[in-house]
């Protein structure tokens, strides 16, 4: 929207500052940053969808006033909800990435040379344009030449599909508005069909621990249902909120083991293709405190 004077206002930015305020998600807490200057705002099909620059952070991209990616720490989370999957491939082929609009995830899928094909399917048109204009770091993924992009539902999309892809991906918003369906059970089936017989999955797991234990719980019991081994981990990341998020990360190949990488690669390999994802790194992502792995025990 447009203030009287012409400049662009958000109703999550006041006196130079964003506010990320929500009693459903993250109840009795906030993130706020300081806005140098609002870059877009747009009401798309499904969304309300920001993007500001921070004076700390760089760009930022927000979605109904939940921050979806910064510039300075969204490796953190690309690198991991990629990587926990694609390193639990023996040979990824062709590889799904569901949401991922911001363009992330695929930048990340095309560093292993085996994929052959990666397909991105988000739901938003508006969130792949806003990205490619301001958050080029993340969206060079979009200009790769094994990428397919497909602006649909990702439900409606999968449907078509049986056993064909080695790799999904699900880079979804919140368990709330547009992505609330890509968090229930009937998902996680089809899911299941889609992949290949020792198919990997991971997928933004309900949060973190020191907010959504309950949901986290209900996630795992959910994707335990459909999927023979299915585990939960987690990466750091300053502007989520607790400054931490997690992923499921489910295998069809009953040998599978997602807290070890299946394939390994030279530690000097890892500092050039990755900023934060290493295998001692990928191991640690599941270990969790006590009191954590206790309740998701119960």
């Amino acid at each position: 929207m447009s203030g009287e004077s012409g400049e662009l206002t958000h109703y999550t930015i006041k006196d130079g500052w964003f506010r990320e305020v929500s009693d459903e998600l993250w109840p009795g807490q906030a993130m706020t940053l300081r806005v140098n200057q609002i870059l877009h705002v747009e009401k798309s099909k499904y969304q309300d969808v920001l993007v500001f620059e921070s004076s700390n952070y760089g760009n930022v991209l927000v979605l109904d006033g939940v921050i979806q990616a910064t510039e300075r720490d969204e490796f953190a989370y690309q690198e991991m909800i990629t990587h926990l999957a694609m390193f639990n491939h023996a040979n990824p082929k062709r590889v799904l990435v569901i949401g991922g609009g911001d363009g992330g995830v695929l930048r990340e899928i095309v560093k292993h040379e085996s994929v052959e094909e990666a397909i991105l399917c988000d739901i938003d048109e508006c969130v792949i344009r806003v990205s490619k204009k301001y958050l080029p770091s993340m969206a060079v993924g979009f200009q790769h030449p094994k990428v397919k992009v497909f602006v649909e539902d990702g439900f409606k999309f999968l449907a078509a599909y049986k056993n064909y892809f080695d790799v999904i991906i699900t880079d979804s918003s919140d368990p709330e508005g547009p992505a609330e369906s890509l968090f229930q059970k009937p998902y996680y089936e089809l899911l299941n069909d889609a992949l290949t017989e020792k198919g990997v999955i991971t997928t933004q797991g309900s949060e973190n621990i020191w907010l959504h234990m309950p949901l986290i719980r209900d996630l795992k019991k959910a994707c335990s249902e459909v999927f023979p081994v299915a585990e939960y981990a987690y990466t750091t990341i300053p502007t989520y909120p607790s400054g931490q998020i997690g992923f499921m990360v489910c295998s069809k190949d009953t040998e599978c083991k997602v807290d070890t990488p299946t394939r390994v690669t030279d530690p000097e390999k890892e500092k050039e293709l990755f900023r934060y994802y290493n295998a001692a790194i990928h191991k640690a992502s599941f270990v969790l405190p006590t009191w954590a792995r206790t309740f998701l025990s119960k």
